[in-house]
């Protein structure tokens, strides 16, 4: 997860990587990539967008090519539907950031997001920020009753693994130092809570943002990976409560979204003190 980096001199490395798995998106990705890469330069984020393709049969992993040439972002395409958890480790190796995150490609994960879980990530020197449907100020919107059941079903059958209310986010941020050497069993959408169980996250703040269900392609949730998702719980906490990890718990931090604004606001304007026009090219 770090031979890229290493290779990447401190000078031209972005602060923030930002890991896309895609499989059958193409009506999507690239008002993604144009919504993500204007917040980076309107923010002045260091960042860099990473698209991780799993060999899409409508001709994802093309456009994704077709983007790159047009824009700065990175591509890695993978010889098979291998799972959106490899898919995300894939493209953290591919990264070069020292904050690594991750989004949907679908625009359910408001670009804008990305800026308040960086900001927070900053300010507040935590490990991981995740965002979180599920504390005040959260929300879904245009998601059927039977997905909401059954996302608020496995937050609650983790709750003894981690003080997160939404485990089951696929929008976070988390510092490579917190995950280096850290080896993933997940093949299915869980990566989060993975990575926070099996980790050296020592501190969490969840941040509220509202998730917008799907308007085009097709869900990737189904049966057989509910059932995976039964067998990663039993696995992470056979390692919570072994006895090498009883004990150990995250330092926790529940903002609201005027907290999470006041941390937005702080780094907008210690950006206009420094001045100047830093922004990292798309």
């Amino acid at each position: 997860m770090t031979e890229n980096a290493a290779n990447v001199t401190s000078a031209s490395r972005p602060a923030l990587s930002i890991v896309v798995p895609t499989y059958n998106e193409r009506d999507r990705l690239a008002a993604l990539v144009a919504a993500v890469l204007a917040l980076f330069a309107r923010h002045r984020l260091p960042a860099e967008l990473v698209i991780v393709d799993d060999n899409s049969p409508d001709g994802t992993g093309r456009i994704a090519d077709e983007l790159a040439g047009r824009h700065a972002l990175q591509v890695v395409h993978r010889p098979a539907k291998l799972g959106l958890g490899s898919a995300v480790i894939d493209g953290f190796a591919a990264a070069t950031g020292e904050v690594l995150g991750v989004m949907d490609a679908d625009l359910s994960h408001p670009p804008d997001a990305l800026v308040t879980l960086f900001a927070v990530l900053e300010s507040a020197g935590v490990d991981a920020v995740v965002g979180s449907r599920y504390i005040a100020g959260g929300g879904t919107r245009n998601w059927p009753q039977s997905r909401l059941v059954m996302s608020r079903a496995a937050c609650l059958l983790a709750r003894l693994l981690t003080p997160v209310r939404d485990a089951t986010s696929g929008l976070f941020l988390v510092r490579r130092t917190a995950i280096r050497g850290v080896s993933i069993s997940a093949a299915g959408f869980k990566i989060c809570l993975e990575l926070i169980v099996r980790g050296d996250v020592g501190s969490i703040a969840e941040v509220p943002y509202i998730f917008t269900g799907r308007t085009a392609g097709e869900s990737k949730m189904n049966t057989g990976e509910a059932l995976g998702y039964l067998s990663q719980l039993a696995s992470l906490y056979r390692l919570r409560y072994s006895a090498a990890r009883r004990g150990r718990r995250p330092r926790y931090v529940r903002l609201t979204l005027e907290q999470a604004r006041r941390h937005v606001a702080a780094r907008e304007a210690g950006l206009a003190r420094q001045g100047g026009d830093d922004r990292h090219p798309a």
